[in-house]
């Protein structure tokens, strides 16, 4: 095995086990708000999405450091991530369309598949050399403003479907 494909490996593992201790967090920590930043904080697809961003993001913030001779870093990145963060409300909502509302093992299937996305998208990409004159500057900068909208909307969320916890009916904290 490649380093790459360890990196990606080992990026899959980080983000599956962190989404699954975020997903707990919240609750864990007594509804802290320092943990409501980084955790769902309710059953809403907008904050499962953010148990894929936050794993990722501090993971990229080592791998991207292990990789120091991939100037397209930060671009696939940021390309695998928008997979994974896209992928999550698209296959739960389809599902739940056509067949009512799905079973806890099939939402964790989704957050499985859209983790796997995330890094075998990146692989396909650093294979073929995408972004070979991308601004890596503005790609984190990208991602990062990303992190700051799943802070401001745990607290200040839109009222629209996404945001909506299915259970209480709540939006938010």
């Amino acid at each position: 095995m490649n380093k790459l494909t360890v990196l990606q490996l080992t990026g899959f593992a980080v983000t599956v086990i962190g989404g699954v201790f975020l997903h707990y967090l919240y609750d864990l920590t007594g509804k802290s708000k320092a943990a409501a930043l980084f955790s769902g904080v309710n059953e809403s697809t907008w904050e499962h999405i953010k148990l894929l961003y936050f794993p990722v993001f501090f993971y990229s913030l080592v791998q991207s450091r292990l990789m120091e001779e991939s100037v397209n870093f930060w671009c696939i990145r940021l390309v695998g991530l928008l997979t994974g963060l896209i992928l999550i409300p698209v296959l739960f909502y389809t599902i739940n369309g056509v067949f009512g509302k799905t079973p806890d093992f099939i939402n964790i299937a989704i957050f499985f598949v859209s983790v796997a996305a995330v890094f075998i998208s990146e692989k396909y990409l650093w294979n073929i050399n995408a972004f070979p004159f991308c601004n890596g500057v503005a790609a984190f900068t990208v991602i990062c403003v990303i992190g700051i909208l799943f802070f401001v909307f745990t607290f200040k969320p839109p009222k629209i479907p996404l945001f909506r916890d299915p259970i209480t009916g709540k939006y938010g904290l």
